[in-house]
């Protein structure tokens, strides 16, 4: 992880630019992508690779009037800066502005915003597009499972979930709360969102399936366009429903019984809930390719998918038309050319029915 400790330069290039990083490389513009409680995120570009990018910036007065806001900040840039995942957001670089007082860090931008955002958007979409994110998902968790010592994210839930939606990707962000294993291969804080939360997080012995069955509530969300436990009127309720092992009723809106049965997979109890790895040979994933990234797909297209139909449309006039035949001969002598113009009688037989001499101006 790379930390720079100094004053921002202000920008020569460009007066749309609010500021940059203290090597020049990346510049801020004044449009906003989010806010949270502690860290504003902004458009950025970086100018050696000419790509935009997002830059996350956290007033240093906000991070340390709370012990807690500022170890999350920090455990947030550390940890990006020690995965490598196509499902896991990206990190750059980040440094602090001593001038302005400010804490910064750069990542990859999501054009799409997150997952709960680009869901209200586009309301209907094929289950197709939910197994694809799904496994996206998925891999993601398998990579932080898998690490040593092992990631828990512990707030997984579609706001934490970023989209670049032109081409289908989803990528697991925010990973202020997540913990190592480490040792006991247990963790013991109550953190997180109460509607993803597992019963055993309350209990403060948890591992690493808790994200799952995060996973599992985000998944009703996709498909159903709700919250979780919308029916709850405040986080107590929520916590008796969870700890007494009474499942959310949207979760009874999913239409699809396979997709159904999925999601009852990871939001099954503790002893029997399956692992990241083990959801991902389901017959319910592992029975459809990724379409989305599949490039055979793409190429198997049809330029007219209703080919049948323009048979219906009208393309060619209804005039009648003379199957006509047009010859000539150029007298090179005078520069004469006579033209003989025959046509069918519909009978198959020929007939000369003019013939012209032009004088050509030919030289």
């Amino acid at each position: 992880m790379e930390l720079f400790v100094k004053g921002t330069k202000e920008s020569d290039a460009s007066a749309d630019y609010v500021e940059t990083d203290p090597t020049g490389r990346y510049a801020r513009l004044e449009e906003i992508l989010g806010k949270g409680a502690v860290k504003t995120v902004y458009k950025a570009i970086d100018e050696v690779l000419g790509i935009e990018v997002a830059w996350n910036q956290a007033r240093i007065k906000d991070v340390l009037r709370s012990p807690e806001q500022l170890e999350r900040l920090y455990s947030e840039v550390h940890l990006l800066s020690t995965l490598n995942h196509d499902s896991i957001i990206r990190f750059y670089t980040s440094w602090i502005n001593t001038n302005q007082r400010t804490f910064n860090f750069i990542t990859e931008l999501f054009t799409s915003g997150t997952l709960r955002q680009y869901r209200r958007t586009y309301r209907r979409v094929d289950i197709q597009a939910i197994k694809s994110w799904s496994r996206q998902i998925l891999q993601g968790l398998v990579y932080l499972h898998g690490h040593d010592p092992p990631v828990i994210h512990r707030d997984l839930k579609c706001d934490n979930i970023f989209v670049n939606g032109h081409v289908g990707q989803v990528k697991i962000g925010d990973l202020g709360l997540a913990a190592l294993l480490k040792g006991s291969k247990t963790a013991h804080s109550i953190i997180g969102t109460p509607e993803f939360m597992a019963p055993e997080l309350y209990e403060e012995d948890y591992n690493e399936l808790v994200d799952v069955y995060s996973f599992g509530m985000c998944l009703i969300e996709m498909f159903t366009l709700e919250y979780p436990y919308s029916e709850c009127a405040n986080p107590a309720q929520i916590y008796k429903k969870v700890t007494s092992g009474k499942l959310p009723k949207a979760l009874h809106r999913v239409q699809d019984k396979e997709a159904q049965r999925f999601i009852r997979k990871c939001l099954a109890p503790k002893s029997e809930r399956l692992s990241a790895s083990d959801l991902l040979l389901d017959p319910f994933l592992s029975s459809v390719g990724d379409l989305l990234h599949t490039k055979s797909f793409i190429e198997s297209e049809k330029p007219f998918l209703n080919y049948s139909s323009l048979e219906k449309l009208k393309l060619v006039d209804s005039l009648p038309r003379t199957n006509m035949t047009i010859t000539g001969n150029l007298k090179t002598k005078d520069g004469t050319i006579i033209l003989k113009v025959q046509f069918s009688d519909g009978n198959g037989m020929g007939k000369r029915v003019l013939r012209e001499t032009f004088s050509s101006h030919l030289t």
